[in-house]
């Protein structure tokens, strides 16, 4: 072949082939042509080797390298790294994946036959954004444009929340005018003089649209085929709907799309976001692509734009992050009109790893929580009070003026929020019987150890999950308890309710107690009693068999300790008076004996700074039980 070659590109006559294969010495080519097969052959080693070469992990820490990101070099590696920390998702390989590109269709079978009307209203979608990264910008216009019936499709308005980055301005504006190159007027931008928050950016987009219906989106989405039909068919039939779509999830790292299940919405007495079981109600019809009634809503909605303003769009006394939405819920069902998933209508949000323009939630989380409490939840305000540990007279927070909210209240006639919990949010169990609460500061707390793994450690307090520690249950939730085995063996944490099944003892009393030998170190203690019943005798309460004040009698047992803030505790012996005991958790009448001995655990806490000692810091929360007996909860903070 190769002489064949040779003798049509150069007009070298042909010779005669020997039966052996000839070495690439003895063909004589021209000097160019070996050149090109040196180079070539080169490159193919070249290739070979880059597969062969195992490029060494920098940051092998990171939660982006855990599923994605094996065969980058160092370099590749390092501005990966880079972007993620400054985003919080994988900017590296979103600059890399189709603005275009395609993700499944999670709708359920009888979804994708259902028909919807052709005159539908029209549609403004509204983007948020304070530096995203412009891939996620243009991969969600895209997304949308692709995806929205053009006919129904009237805007999409991007609010820009004073972003920084220099690409998401002069960039973002030549990106634009492309678009409406191609689709005449569709787009535009308003632009904050200064940082106001999410929810003052969800309402100057609102302001700008002009379509019958908005949705009002982040900007790191990515809609479904078929999104937009159903919030519209639904909006047309009842302009007082919200919608919710039901999310999936754009996983941060990766970009892989994880199918969610269809759930209601709802929230904590912190006002957290969660996701609630669908009603029975919804079973009953049969129909999976029946809407869902919701007892509050996530970020992303979609609503008739003059009924939104009827009810006061959002609350803009609202800061950064958190709270706007559960607000939102409750002045809807309080007010006149609902809260609906729609199975049909799916949107897939890319959830980021961290929030890097807020790095503690719970500042921001905890002041708007008090402003939604203060305006719509009447006398049930004291549960937000109870689960921020905040003092109800005087708080310390400033959560601005409210009297314009308040006044919207009234003037809109709205329902009381014990309708609310009685007609629309009966799974929202209130915390009446609440006779008393606190917390014992500190800066140490137990916490999980690597996982997987259930060894308690001890752990700065940052009032997040695993670092809760209850003795009654509402619902199975999946916490995680501090469990003692009953075998003589270190405590563990397990999930609550296995512990239950399981019948592990997992009822501690918090005590404080005195100078250990060592003068400079004290400590304090979960120490597990035999099962002792709390009760209320005249309005007091007390510990015993039977109604009498106190009891007294010296505990010993094994001792847990830990020196530093994140080693495994260790056992020890230690006589303790319980005379300084503080609160007891309420244990069952079927509750399993525990130890002969009670089990101790103490915490104690090295300063290298100042030989000194921290307590532990748990919520202790009292309630008055129906039987007429006192129960504790407690959480670690």
């Amino acid at each position: 072949n190769i002489l064949t070659l040779l003798r049509l590109t150069f007009g070298i006559l042909p010779l005669q082939i020997p039966f052996y294969k000839e070495k690439e010495d003895d063909i004589k080519l021209p000097e160019e042509s070996k050149g090109e097969m040196h180079q070539a052959e080169k490159a193919k080693e070249k290739d070979k080797m880059e597969k062969k070469v195992v490029h060494r992990k920098l940051f092998p820490d990171s939660h982006l390298f855990k599923r994605w990101g094996a065969d980058l070099t160092e370099e590749q590696q390092t501005t990966a790294q880079d972007l993620f920390t400054k985003y919080g998702y994988n900017v590296y390989l979103s600059d890399r994946l189709p603005l275009d590109r395609p993700i499944p269709d999670t709708r359920y079978p009888s979804c994708k036959e259902k028909k919807y009307p052709h005159d539908l209203p029209t549609l403004s979608v509204i983007l948020i954004f304070m530096n995203e990264a412009m891939s996620i910008i243009l991969r969600a216009i895209t997304s949308i444009i692709n995806r929205t019936p053009s006919h129904l499709l009237k805007e999409i308005v991007l609010v820009d929340d004073y972003s920084s980055n220099e690409d998401l301005k002069g960039y973002l504006d030549e990106q634009i005018k492309n678009y409406n190159a191609k689709h005449p007027g569709l787009l535009k931008i308003v632009r904050h003089q200064k940082r106001e928050g999410l929810t003052q950016a969800r309402i100057s987009g609102w302001e700008a649209s002009t379509a019958d219906v908005v949705a009002i989106l982040d900007a790191h989405i990515e809609v479904n085929v078929g999104w937009a039909e159903p919030i519209l068919s639904r909006i047309k039939e009842d302009r007082t709907v919200i919608i919710s779509p039901v999310f999936d999830n754009v996983r941060f790292d990766d970009f892989e799309l994880l199918e969610y299940a269809v759930s209601a919405d709802g929230f904590d007495w912190a006002l957290w976001c969660l996701y609630e079981p669908l009603p029975k109600e919804w079973y009953a019809l049969k129909d999976e692509t029946a809407p869902v009634r919701s007892p509050s809503i996530m970020g992303i909605l979609a609503a008739h734009r003059v009924f939104l303003g009827e009810i006061g769009v959002l609350d803009g006394g609202m800061h950064i992050y958190g709270g706007e939405n559960v607000e939102l819920g409750l002045r809807v069902w309080q007010c006149g009109g609902q809260i609906e998933v729609l199975p049909c209508a799916r949107v897939a949000h890319l959830e980021r790893a961290h929030k890097p323009y807020l790095l503690d939630l719970s500042i921001a989380m905890r002041r708007n929580a008090l402003r939604v409490a203060e305006v719509w939840m009447d006398d049930y305000k004291y549960m937000i009070y109870f689960a921020w540990n905040l003092p109800i007279e005087n708080p310390g927070i400033d959560y601005g003026d409210v009297s314009s909210r308040k006044e919207l209240r009234k003037k809109l006639n709205c329902k009381s929020f014990d309708w609310y919990i009685k007609n629309v949010y009966p799974n929202l169990i209130p915390l009446t019987t609440v006779v008393g609460y606190g917390t014992v500061s500190t800066n140490i707390c137990i916490d999980q150890g690597p996982v997987p793994g259930n060894t308690p450690i001890m752990y700065g307090c940052h009032a997040y999950s695993p670092q809760v520690l209850k003795t009654s249950y509402l619902t199975n939730a999946v916490d995680r308890c501090l469990t003692d085995p009953g075998t003589g063996d270190l405590p563990f944490i397990e999930q609550c309710n296995e512990a239950v099944k399981k019948g592990l003892n997992m009822h501690w009393d918090f005590k404080q107690v005195g100078e250990f030998p060592c003068p400079y170190i004290s400590m304090a203690c979960f120490i597990l009693k035999e099962p002792k019943m709390l009760y209320t005798h005249e309005d007091k309460f007390s510990y015993g068999e039977a109604p009498a004040v106190g009891f007294a009698h010296a505990i010993q047992g094994a001792k847990l300790m830990s020196l530093g803030t994140a080693d495994t505790p260790h056992l020890m012996d230690q006589d303790l008076d319980t005379s300084n005991s503080i609160l007891s958790s309420t244990l069952p009448t079927s509750h399993p004996a525990s130890l002969a001995t009670t089990r101790i655990l103490t915490i104690m806490h090295w300063d290298q700074a100042i030989l000194s000692s921290r307590s532990l810091a748990v919520e202790l929360l009292v309630r008055r039980e129906k039987s007429g007996l006192m129960s504790v909860q407690y959480k670690v903070i």
